[in-house]
């Protein structure tokens, strides 16, 4: 009998710890589902450095760039994971695209030029008259100035009496209103006058409405550009066509280089190169050709030649490396820059925009190429969006994520 209790109890015992295992687990089981819902759907990361993953927002810790924000989207599927980023941070990060097309991918001969100012958007703000600079707006090389910015302030003997001279003209108009003298005309004299000596429309009016001169008047910037130098400082006295300072439009630039005297007969304005830049990760732009010279440099024996190209992004900047391809073969065929293909141990990959703005990773077959494009065999068609610079950000993006 006793052994019949004894059996039993342990029956209820093992009863007891099966029913508290499983309440356990279904426990842990609930607690964790929320925390796997409350993983995160973005971070931030520096667009300089990638493999920076903070989850709030800041500056990186290696170069001080603020952090962009990159969300995290697709059900965990390398083949379908995307990527999602907005516009401001697609601008912030440097990513580029461009829609794949066919190029010529034969043998192509390569250039080593220099980025250089296009000289003929290059502008010089002088003085209209002489005076004495009271104050300089612009301080610094490199600072951006606009149409319409006050650049300085200037003490001028010839400029006050030319103010003095409008306003008497229009204070003998309404006072004296000889029939025998035109007025009309002599203000618009002294209007003219004014505004070539440098005061705008606007500076003019102000100076009829108040009736009164002013000791100094500022004088606003009539260009766009970046200031390239400044020749003055404040209080210097200037002569009537002194420079004040130089700026030059960074929008398009030059691309200088050199040719033997041999190979020049192969190059002529118009033709269309591809232009590629190591400090951008070796981003292709179009180039052209818009200047061979004629003559031979008289020590070396080369010949100049200078390739224009746009910088729509600013990211182009003087002084940088550049490598010029020209084709002498061709062999068109469906392609995509040299810079999109990232090389790994699974063979080659570029990264794609969808229509719907994301972008997803995408293996390909490459074949031959050059410098500037390599042949896509499979994996990609004609007119679909190809991210041309910076996908290595998305490809961190994605390791990070898939671990790989």
């Amino acid at each position: 009998m006793n052994n019949i209790k004894r059996i039993n109890l342990k029956r209820i015992c093992a009863l007891l710890i099966i029913v508290l295992s499983v309440s356990i687990f279904n426990s842990c089981k609930q607690k964790a589902e929320p925390a796997a819902k409350a993983k995160s759907k973005f971070y931030y990361t520096c667009s300089m450095h990638p493999q920076i993953h903070e989850d709030h927002p800041g500056n990186c810790p290696i170069c001080g760039m603020k952090l962009i924000k990159v969300e995290l989207t697709g059900s965990g599927n390398s083949a379908t994971e995307k990527i999602t980023l907005t516009a401001s941070q697609i601008q912030l990060a440097g990513i580029t695209v461009d829609t794949v097309r066919e190029e010529n991918t034969g043998g192509e001969k390569l250039l080593t030029g220099t980025v250089a100012t296009d000289e003929s958007k290059a502008e010089e703000i002088s003085a209209r008259v002489a005076g004495r600079i009271q104050r300089l707006f612009v301080r610094s090389v490199g600072e951006k100035i606009t149409i319409g910015q006050a650049v300085y302030s200037i003490y001028s003997e010839d400029l006050l009496s030319a103010e003095k001279e409008y306003l008497l003209a229009r204070q003998q108009q309404k006072v004296l209103n000889n029939p025998d003298v035109d007025y009309e005309a002599m203000i618009k004299t002294v209007e003219h006058k004014l505004l070539l000596w440098g005061l705008n429309s606007a500076q003019i009016i102000n100076l009829s409405s108040l009736s009164k001169t002013s000791a100094t008047v500022t004088i606003y910037s009539k260009v766009n550009g970046t200031v390239s130098d400044i020749a003055i400082h404040e209080g210097d006295y200037v002569t009537e066509g002194m420079a004040i300072l130089k700026t030059q439009g960074l929008a398009n630039l030059w691309i200088e280089a050199q040719l033997y005297a041999g190979e020049s007969g192969n190059y002529k304005e118009n033709d269309m190169v591809n232009v590629s830049f190591p400090d951008l990760n070796g981003q292709v732009v179009k180039g052209k050709v818009e200047f061979v010279n004629p003559e031979l440099s008289d020590e070396s024996k080369v010949v100049l030649i200078r390739i224009a190209v746009p910088n729509t992004q600013g990211l182009i900047r003087p002084g940088m490396l550049a490598y010029i391809s020209i084709g002498n073969g061709k062999q068109n065929a469906v392609a995509v820059p040299t810079s999109s293909i990232l090389a790994g141990g699974k063979g080659n990959k570029v990264w794609i925009k969808n229509r719907d703005g994301s972008f997803s990773g995408r293996k390909v077959n490459t074949g031959a190429g050059n410098g500037g494009y390599v042949q896509v065999l499979s994996g990609i068609s004609l007119g679909e969006i190809v991210v041309t610079s910076r996908a290595y950000l998305l490809e961190s993006e994605s390791i990070f994520k898939n671990g790989g």
